[in-house]
């Protein structure tokens, strides 16, 4: 019988239980998994007070294996080896789908949030987003690539990060420890800014040749350091990001990530004389993704991941919720 990692209702706890799944309609494949990667977006989505769908299977950072398609499918068949992402699938016919920006298409759909996601040992999905997945990646490593590293690479190339420039991590989870070895991988350097000295540690080793509490940021980003050329916020703490523009050279660029209902000030002056641009960055290219596989593939890129059983995924949520998660927590089916 399969089992699944559910919100039943608004603000409901989230819960293990046996399910169902039904056959994979037009558009759909059937996929059992190997892994599932646990996101801030996971988190995020329990606090809503209302759900376009209830009952509702989270996760959205899935490595499974194809077991049957719906009607007229031909995208991908069974034994093919797919990773599941937020982005379903797209409308099709708004210009942001005709212009190859189907992530900003207005009538998405999202595993995990407006259909049922990849927190399950055996679930269905749009065939649309599904991507072939390289055989010689581990699914516990591959998982995080299919959002966390999906959406750094995508906020790397909007900031349009060039090689010898100096970038600001604002924010080390899950995004932020992989956008550290990208950012080194074109050649750029990386500076963190985040709250928890396991974190920083952790990208000191990785290679940050700077490390730094919210409360020193700008100090040492701007005074030490003399600005940055970039800064990625991933945190979705609003109280970093004035510090974060504060902190980038002139024609430096913000680009935000992290979501929030929060807001913030900013210095309208400071933007126009220092020539700033604030740009928001949503998941990634199809191209960004597959650099993504290609760098995890050879070995440049590694995603440091825990596993742990489905069962512990409603305590793996509050411990994302609270910061206390290093890297990616993995569900290892």
């Amino acid at each position: 019988m399969p089992f699944a990692a559910f919100l039943d209702a608004p603000l409901a706890p989230v819960t293990v239980h046996a399910y169902t799944p039904p056959e994979p309609g037009p558009g759909e494949a059937a996929v059992r998994l190997e892994a599932c990667g646990i996101c801030h977006s996971d988190v995020m989505i329990t606090g809503l007070e209302k759900l376009p769908l209830s009952p509702l299977i989270l996760g959205h950072e899935g490595i499974g294996v194809v077991t049957a398609v719906g009607p007229d499918v031909t995208e991908v068949q069974p034994g093919d080896r797919v990773g599941i992402t937020y982005f379903a699938s797209s409308c099709g016919k708004c210009d942001a789908c005709h212009n190859g920006y189907q992530r900003f298409c207005a009538r998405q759909t999202n595993h995990g949030y407006t259909r049922h996601g990849a927190l399950a040992t055996e679930t269905f999905a749009a065939v649309q987003s599904l991507v072939k997945v390289p055989a010689a990646l581990s699914a516990a490593e591959a998982a995080p690539l299919c959002c966390a590293g999906w959406t750094a690479m995508g906020a790397i190339r909007e900031a349009r990060v060039q090689p010898g420039e100096t970038v600001a991590i604002v924010g080390f989870g899950g995004l932020g420890h992989l956008a550290l070895q990208y950012i080194k991988a074109l050649g750029a350097n990386a500076a963190v800014v985040d709250v928890s000295e396991p974190k920083l540690e952790h990208a000191r080793d990785l290679g940050a040749i700077a490390v730094t509490t919210p409360e020193n940021a700008r100090k040492v980003l701007l005074k030490n350091m003399g600005g940055v050329d970039a800064a990625l916020v991933f945190t979705a703490s609003a109280a970093i990001v004035p510090t974060a523009i504060s902190s980038l050279k002139r024609r430096g660029r913000a680009v935000l990530v992290g979501l929030t209902t929060d807001t913030y000030a900013v210095s309208p002056t400071e933007l126009v004389i220092k020539g700033i641009t604030i740009q928001g960055s949503y998941l990634g290219s199809k191209e960004d993704l597959a650099q993504v596989f290609t760098l995890a593939e050879q070995g440049i890129v590694k995603a440091k991941v825990s596993t742990h059983p489905l069962d512990q995924a409603p305590d793996l949520i509050s411990q994302l919720k609270q910061g206390r998660i290093t890297g990616r927590a993995v569900i290892a089916f």
